[in-house]
This record gives C-alpha cells, sequence and structure tokens, in this order.
C-alpha cells in the first residue's frame, strides 16, 4: 500500500490501475451507446427549423457531455473500488 492520506481512502497502486480500466471501459461503452442515443433523438426529432435544429445539437451536445462524465465516473470509481478490494484480498 503506497499510503493512506484521508480516512479510508487507499492509494494503492491496484487501486489506481482498476480506475484506469474502468475509465477505459467507460469510453468504450460510450462510444456505440451514445451513437445509439443520438440515432433515437435524430428520428424523434422529424423536421425542424435552422434555429430548431442549432438549439437541438446544443441539447445533444450538453447530453454526451453529461452522459460520458457521468459514465467514467461511475466506471471508474467501480474500478478504483475493485482494484482496491483484490489487493486488499492478495495481502
Amino acid at each position: 500500500m503506497m499510503g493512506n492520506l484521508a480516512g479510508n481512502t487507499d492509494f494503492s497502486l491496484p487501486a489506481w490501475i482498476g480506475a484506469l480500466i474502468g475509465t477505459i471501459i467507460a469510453v468504450a461503452i460510450y462510444v456505440p451507446g451514445i451513437r445509439a442515443f443520438e440515432r433515437q433523438q435524430r428520428a424523434q426529432s422529424g423536421p425542424m427549423t435552422l434555429e430548431q435544429r442549432k438549439a437541438f445539437e446544443d441539447k445533444l451536445s450538453v447530453m454526451r457531455r453529461l452522459i460520458l462524465g457521468a459514465d467514467i465516473a461511475i466506471l471508474a470509481v467501480a474500478g478504483y473500488w475493485l482494484g482496491a478490494a483484490l489487493s486488499g484480498m492478495r495481502g
């Protein structure tokens, strides 16, 4: 274990590797997932004026960022926790 700075926070190498793997998985899931989401949203939107299309694209941009952020946060934390748990089992 590398150290314990505050409370139960574990800064071990396996935990950080788990977080990295979780982040990589999050991005791998995000790409096909966001394409399906966008395709569905575009199919439901129908014909729009130029202003409506710009507003729609702006909303999609915000949704993409929110989904990616949540995806990375959840899976990186899960990977960190799993790495920390597995390193604790070893020793």
